[in-house]
Order: C-alpha cells, then structure tokens, then sequence
C-alpha cells in the first residue's frame, strides 16, 4: 500500500509540475518569431528641405540649407546667392523610411522627418518633394507633404526640441519602384528565426515534418530552418501554410519603450529586484521588489527623461536586476 500512495503522490507531483510548466508557455505562430529570407524590408534615405515655418527653420550658420534652397530655386529659374538667404523659414532634414517586402508602385508608407541644421522645431511645415533611395543607390520612393505632431500635446519643457525635430508624416511617401523577387518558381526557402536558440529550431523543424508528414525542413543551426517545397503546393501556398503554424515557447518577458515620448509597456508582473540606483543627481533604493511602472514615476517625479529611464533599465537588466527584453522604439 505504501508503494501505491508514493506512486501516487510521485503522479500527482509530476501532474501539477506539469500543469505549472504548462502556464508558462505560449503558441506563437511561425510568422511572428522568424523571418523568410528574401522576404524583407528594406531601408530609404533621402535628404531634403522642410518650408513654410514659423521662424523655427535653420540659422545662417547652416550653409549647406542656404546652398539647397539657392539649387532648388535654379529649377525654376531663380538665381539667388546662397549668402544672401537669410530665412530662417526653412530647415534642411533626412527623410528616412521602410519600404515592405512586395510594396508595388503607388503603394502608401511612412516617413520620418529628422533635421540636420539648427532648427528649433519643424512643426507645420510643409515637406518639399524627396527623392528616397536603397543601398543601390536608386529611387524607390518619393516624399512630400505637411508636418504635424500627429497630436502631441506640447506644452514647452526640456524635451521639447527634441519632440518637434524628429516628426513622422503618415502615409507620406508613394513607392515608384517595386523590389521583385520571384517566388512563385522557387523550390526552397530559409526560416531566420528571431531568437537564436537550438531547441527552438528543433521545434520548429519536427513541427513542420509532422503536420506535412515529409522531412521538408531541417535546421542546419539555431537560427536557419531550412525548408523544401512538397510537390502538391506552390511555395506561396506552402509558407502562407507554414506561417499559421504554432510553436509552443516559453513566455518572454518585454518592456517596450518609445525614446521620443517617453512610453513605456511593461506587463505588471515584471518586477525589479532590491537595488540602489545612483545616477546624476539623484539616488533611489528599492528595498523591495518593485514593478517597472512605480520605478518609471518615481524616476519622472525625479525630472528623469526618457533616455535616463532607458539607461537606468539598461543598467539593471545588466546587473541581473530586471528580468526582462528591452525594446527600444
């Protein structure tokens, strides 16, 4: 009777370490925790000039909008000296952008919009047409049009500037060259999985293998899953297949933080541990686990910006103080 009841509680223990595991794990499809190589985005860059404003453009001392400004007026027939430009109506800027896997021509994205000069803010000014290249060096893109906060509520202070000079411009730019890449014909794909790890990749193979029941995918390291078409499904139809697929891993923590605004995501059971935290002109002790919500107010009650929470986080997740992924927006 004892071997039965040790058997038993032997069960029971190993039932509810089960049942403890078990909620520590999540099904993330194949699509969000890999990338099929060939299939991505890609970077434009285009440098030019923000007008219309408030007296909040470049000073004289940026000569290279002045040179801008004096070329821009000789395409439509207007010689003026660069040194006699002494707007401060304009500021030069970088537009940068992503451009998607498949964008075709006509296609809408995003812009961001940086200065360069000495500008104090780019608010409602207006983005004059920019050519947005690749690596390659050819246009894929074209920007243009008016600069706004997208509904920031400012009311002056230190992270003013910082704000006002870096805008984004929704739907600011219209794709004129599509990155073609022929997939339809293609008999093999690469899975680059986000997270290097060996037993994810495993799993990701087996997976595969036992739904199409066929060796279709073996991974060659812990981040490449190699991947062979079967021969009743075209590849898009095989990796929209592939995508939907689940893969049961373990819960990650994540704090999310946006540098511009100074957000920050965190779930609520994220804790840090006891610490004391000296940085600049201020210390704060935590003597007891604390979540990252109650150390992000005490530090802004501190007059901490946002790149000082970040540094400040960075820094225990280094110390072993945070258990948690940093991402920075």
């Amino acid at each position: 009777m004892l071997d039965k009841f040790e058997k038993l509680l032997t069960i029971m223990f190993f039932s509810v370490l089960y049942i403890f595991i078990s909620t520590n794990l999540f099904a993330e499809q194949i699509k969000d925790i890999s990338n099929i190589i060939g299939v991505r985005s890609n970077q434009l860059i285009g440098y030019g000039l923000v007008v219309g404003l408030d007296g909040t453009g470049d000073s004289t001392s940026s000569k290279f909008t002045s040179q801008t400004l004096s070329n821009l007026l000789k395409n439509v027939h207007v010689q003026l000296n660069p040194n006699d430009i002494q707007s401060k109506n304009v500021a030069a800027v970088m537009v940068t952008a992503t451009l998607p896997p498949f964008a075709r021509e006509g296609d809408k994205i995003d812009v961001t919009v940086s200065s360069i000069g000495d500008a104090t803010s780019l608010q409602g000014g207006v983005l004059l047409l920019t050519p947005l290249k690749g690596v390659n060096g050819k246009i894929y893109a074209l920007a243009q049009g008016p600069v706004t906060m997208g509904g920031f509520n400012l009311k002056g202070g230190k992270n003013q500037k910082h704000f006002t000079t870096t805008v984004k411009i929704i739907n600011g730019a219209t794709v004129e060259r599509s990155v073609v890449w022929d997939l339809y014909n293609q008999k093999y794909a690469t899975l680059s999985l986000k997270k290097s790890d060996f037993n994810l990749a495993i799993k990701v193979q087996n997976k595969i293998n036992s739904v199409f029941k066929q060796n279709l995918a073996v991974a060659t390291d812990p981040r490449t899953v190699q991947l062979r078409k079967p021969p009743n499904l075209t590849m898009p139809e095989f990796l929209a297949k592939v995508e939907k697929l689940n893969i049961n891993i373990p819960e990650e923590n994540v704090v999310v933080i946006d540098e511009r605004t100074g957000t920050i995501i965190a779930g609520g059971d994220i804790k840090i541990n006891p610490s004391v935290i000296v940085y600049g002109d201020f210390t704060i002790k935590i003597k007891n686990p604390t979540s990252i919500m109650e150390l992000a107010n005490d530090l802004k009650k501190s007059n901490a910006t946002p790149q000082d929470i970040i540094a400040i986080l960075e820094n225990l997740k280094a110390a072993n103080n945070l258990n948690a992924k940093i991402i920075i927006n």
